[in-house]
């Protein structure tokens, strides 16, 4: 959603932006000490950095009937899951948060979200709670998905968007600043959506081994109207996700939210 930015595409006004190519966790851990002023987050996180950060209502990503996947190397009812190990790709991450609301006190262990597909498939873990690319590939792989979170998110929720992904701008900055840099990031998403075709081909440099058409897909699946503005349905399964977390006693309580 940032390639107008980072080629340039789109005009920056007074500021420099700083292209930060880290995991989500490490991005979550580097909010937490409040180290930049503006960051992609994870809706979870939000719960732990509400202090310093507010969020902007672009830039986030939705699963809308989809979500991130707990898969397997042999085919297994969710119902057997507390008889095995999940790899998970962060404590923090939206993912992780999702998989405590939908079956609490699974026995996990914490690997980098780019091993978790190598770790299912080599019987390292019995199961892996799989983010970003992997939820396109890991059926090639002959792997068996156990639940997709996604899509019982939206079934527990009457078909609400499960939040993922947002963007955080730090609460000290001057009001106009940050309304300026939401502007910022307001164009740059209008023109990713605008030109797809060279947004795709720019991120096909991170894509990790994805074909065009796969990542074609995967980046449709998370940057959409959504992302141009959450608006109410938005807003509302954000206020949910938090809510449930904070009731079940996961998360301290983060409402209401606060926007940039």
């Amino acid at each position: 959603m940032f390639a107008g930015l980072a080629t340039g595409q789109v005009d920056p006004g007074r500021f420099r932006f700083e292209h930060v190519l880290e995991d989500i966790q490490s991005l979550n851990d580097r909010a937490s000490r409040g180290e930049m002023e503006i960051t992609a987050i994870s809706a979870h996180a939000y719960a732990y950095v509400r202090d310093r950060y507010l969020i902007t209502r672009c830039g986030g990503s939705f699963g809308d009937g989809y979500g991130p996947v707990i898969i397997s190397r042999e085919p297994i009812q969710p119902a057997e899951l507390p008889k095995v190990s999940i790899a998970i790709p962060g404590t923090t991450t939206s993912a992780f948060l999702a998989l405590q609301l939908f079956r609490p006190g699974l026995k996990t262990r914490l690997l980098p979200f780019d091993r978790i597909l190598s770790a299912v498939e080599s019987g390292l873990v019995e199961c892996g709670l799989i983010i970003h690319e992997a939820q396109v590939t890991y059926e090639q792989m002959g792997l068996y998905c156990v639940a997709d979170l996604g899509k019982w998110w939206a079934q527990k929720t009457g078909d609400l968007p499960l939040p993922l992904g947002l963007n955080a701008i730090r609460r000290d900055l001057d009001p106009q600043v940050r309304r300026e840099l939401e502007t910022v990031l307001l164009a740059s998403i209008r023109y990713a959506l605008d030109n797809r075709e060279d947004c795709v081909r720019h991120a096909m440099r991170y894509a990790r081994d994805l074909g065009v058409e796969q990542a074609d897909r995967f980046i449709g699946m998370y940057v959409n109207d959504l992302t141009l503005d959450m608006g109410e349905r938005g807003q509302k399964a954000l206020e949910e996700f938090l809510g449930r977390s904070h009731q079940a006693g996961i998360t301290p309580n983060a409402l209401p939210l606060e926007f940039a």
